[in-house]
């Protein structure tokens, strides 16, 4: 039952791009949704909804890379060998 130090510099990586995932995906949402309300019945509408689905799946790609990164830390916690 050793800590595999590699496989825990590599979690300790994803951790510090997961927080910065965390910050980053309801920013992006709450100014689709601004802008959604700036750009209501003008032609830049499309834009608002655009940035939306991008923060969708930003947010999407959040909650499966957390899952990835501590599953890389469990791995290196808990290593078998």
């Amino acid at each position: 039952m050793s800590t595999d130090v590699n496989l825990l510099g590599k979690g300790l990586k994803h951790i510090g791009i997961l927080i910065l995932l965390f910050i980053v995906s309801p920013i992006v949402l709450t100014m689709a949704f601004k802008a959604l309300k700036k750009f209501e019945d003008t032609s830049q509408e499309y834009l608002s909804y655009i940035l939306i689905v991008v923060a969708v799946i930003l947010i999407v790609f959040t909650l499966y890379f957390a899952f990835k990164t501590f599953q890389i830390l469990l791995k290196a916690i808990f290593n078998n060998s």
